[in-house]
């Protein structure tokens, strides 16, 4: 018999994401589009709406998969088309685009925590406990899924927006070995993150995130709590 406070728990989880997601993927199109770029924009990705962005494969399928083998679980939305040619500083342009989404994650934590505040210092009665808390929760949910992805993103390997932060120290046959190689992205990406720590044992993205995302979660949540 399914527990309906665990179903409930992971949509909580589902929902977290697709916020964070949205917002992501939105300011990846929003800062093309102020640098130059339209492309994003006339495809309407400068949108919160998460059917232009939800990958059926990376956002539903992928995330299926790493659950049933049990390793570390992660997700992707469709990529956001931006052709360089089109900003007005390429290098320093693409930089400035894919820091946006997990800038755009991190302010988003930051309002989540600003909201479980003045949701922790509400009154609770018994008629309201059950809904406090669970808006609570979310809220808790909110922040570390944000910080999660920002920082996850910021992983320089592609195509996590991380990688873009050495376009800007390439240049000739380097930087056109950088692009051939993101045609490979995924696959590398799965292997570094997936089947490496299966092998030798050793939780990478867990490591990373002890020193990142779980410091900051509980700088957040416990100014928000206290």
């Amino acid at each position: 018999m399914l527990d309906f406070s665990y179903i409930l728990y992971l949509l909580m989880q589902a929902l977290a994401v697709i916020v964070g997601l949205c917002v992501h993927e939105s300011a990846h199109a929003l800062a093309a589009w102020a640098l130059g770029d339209k492309t994003a924009r006339s495809r309407g990705r400068v949108s919160l709406n998460p059917l232009a962005h939800i990958d059926p494969f990376g956002t539903v399928l992928l995330p299926l998969i790493m659950i049933v083998l049990g390793g570390p679980v992660f997700a992707f939305a469709k990529p956001v088309p931006v052709y360089l040619g089109n900003l007005k500083h390429p290098k320093r342009d693409e930089v400035i685009v894919s820091l946006a989404g997990p800038v755009s994650n991190i302010v988003l934590a930051v309002a989540f925590a600003l909201l479980l505040h003045g949701v922790a210092g509400l009154s609770f009665t018994p008629s309201t406990a059950q809904a406090l808390y669970a808006a609570a929760t979310f809220l808790q949910l909110a922040v570390l899924c944000n910080l999660s992805l920002a920082f996850f993103n910021l992983i320089p390997l592609p195509p996590l927006d991380g990688s873009s932060l050495i376009v800007p120290f390439l240049s000739g046959r380097a930087l056109d070995t950088y692009y051939q190689i993101q045609r490979y992205a995924m696959p590398i990406l799965i292997i570094v993150l997936y089947l490496v720590p299966q092998v030798l044992r050793i939780d990478l993205v867990g490591i990373y995130f002890n020193f990142t995302v779980y410091p900051l979660f509980d700088l957040l949540t416990g100014l928000a709590l206290g």
